[in-house]
């Protein structure tokens, strides 16, 4: 199955993932009626290590908007909510879709806090709220790695939230994340401090 926006025929990442199985079954559903079914159903026909990729072509396939991702995600389970949000930066949503991103902060999920950091919230997210997700990611041990644009968007109110939280952790006597070294090192230095 190729993009047919792209003249050169080109996968999308996400449909790289496809097993053969899941192509065939996805072939069959893709611009159908049924699509909506297909995409709760997907687990069971893809299998589950290619639902995620299945259930995002169906969205973009369907360019799913803002009404739909939010009844998908809020009728979804945990799998199906996962991929909405990793479905988000290819759908035509525009910030309509944030809430979304929100509600999966503030679950301990880490796989729904993993897709929440993803591309869409990078774009969407403002500064406060995005520290938080960040924050969020080595409160539930999430990678920061999986947080999109954490070199372009680590700023130095970033820094002093992490140095506290190290410091918290270091005073209860709990060891300090590595993730919280490296995100850490993607921050600006601190501003020098005015010469009294």
């Amino acid at each position: 199955m190729t993009d047919r926006n792209d003249p050169a025929g080109a996968q999308h990442p996400a449909e790289q993932q496809l097993t053969p199985r899941a192509r065939a079954w996805l072939a069959g559903v893709l611009g159908t009626e049924n699509w909506e079914a297909a995409f709760t159903s997907a687990g069971r026909h893809a299998g589950r290590d290619a639902a995620d990729a299945a259930r995002a072509e169906l969205l973009r396939a369907a360019r799913a908007g803002a009404d739909t991702v939010a009844r998908l995600y809020h009728r979804g389970d945990a799998a199906e909510r996962r991929a909405v949000l990793r479905a988000l930066p290819d759908l035509p949503v525009g910030d309509a879709a944030r809430p979304l991103v929100e509600d999966a902060l503030r679950t301990n999920d880490p796989r729904l806090i993993a897709a929440a950091v993803g591309p869409y919230a990078a774009r969407h997210l403002d500064q406060h709220l995005w520290r938080h997700a960040v924050l969020k990611c080595l409160f539930t041990g999430v990678p920061v790695t999986a947080v999109a644009g954490l070199a372009d968007r680590a700023d130095a109110e970033l820094a002093r939230m992490l140095t506290a939280f190290a410091a918290e952790r270091t005073a209860a006597g709990r060891p300090v994340p590595p993730d919280v070294h490296h995100a850490l090192a993607l921050c600006p230095p601190p501003a020098p401090a005015p010469e009294v």
